[in-house]
């Protein structure tokens, strides 16, 4: 009987385990193209980078240079990458014109999306930026495989003794799961807009 009631609770932790690790599909606006990024169209990426960032969040900045060379070393590997910015229109240097000018300014050719209502950030649970999403394409939607911190020396990117995005990518790149598969962001909380 004991037995019986172990599997039973195993099988439902691992059910319970893995829905709570599936993405839903979301569309937003790119402030770069003016065209719509679709989760769901990304079926033949490796993984989809989920970047949550603002243009005034002083841990996001420092993190700018960090995320190009991420996409620069993974983007031919079949990575996608994407910025989401949950305080769009929430202040005044929040806008499509300035994210498409740090964009440029940065180098950062990949999308920079607008989630002014904020429901993709919700959807993912995202309580500071940057915080990093990895979701990869299965046949039944896309699963995460890592959440979490960049590396974990927000100030000086070559004190960085552990680089959890580099190396959940690489991982992926392997066909290993990620280990650590989640990690605690540091940066600025996300300001959530009241109802």
């Amino acid at each position: 009987m004991k037995n019986i009631i172990f599997s039973v609770l195993l099988t439902l932790l691992i059910t319970i385990q893995v829905s709570a690790q599936r993405a839903e599909d979301f569309r937003l606006k790119d402030a770069v193209s003016g065209s719509e990024f679709v989760l769901g169209e990304q079926v033949d990426a490796r993984a989809v980078v989920l970047i949550f960032t603002s243009l005034n969040c002083p841990f996001s900045k420092l993190y700018e240079e960090r995320i190009v060379q991420l996409h620069q070393q993974f983007s031919n590997q079949g990575f996608v990458f994407a910025l989401i910015n949950p305080h769009f229109g929430m202040e005044e240097e929040e806008t499509a014109e300035n994210m498409k000018a740090r964009a440029s300014e940065r180098n950062m050719r990949f999308p920079f999306l607008m989630d002014g209502d904020q429901n993709v950030t919700k959807q993912f649970g995202i309580t500071k930026l940057p915080e990093v999403v990895v979701v990869i394409p299965s046949p039944t939607g896309f699963a995460i495989a890592y959440r979490g911190a960049i590396d974990n020396n927000p100030q000086v990117a070559a004190n960085a003794s552990l680089k959890y995005v580099e190396n959940a990518l690489t991982s992926i790149s392997n066909r290993r799961n990620p280990s650590p598969a989640s990690t605690r962001p540091v940066g600025c909380n996300v300001r959530f807009a009241r109802p």
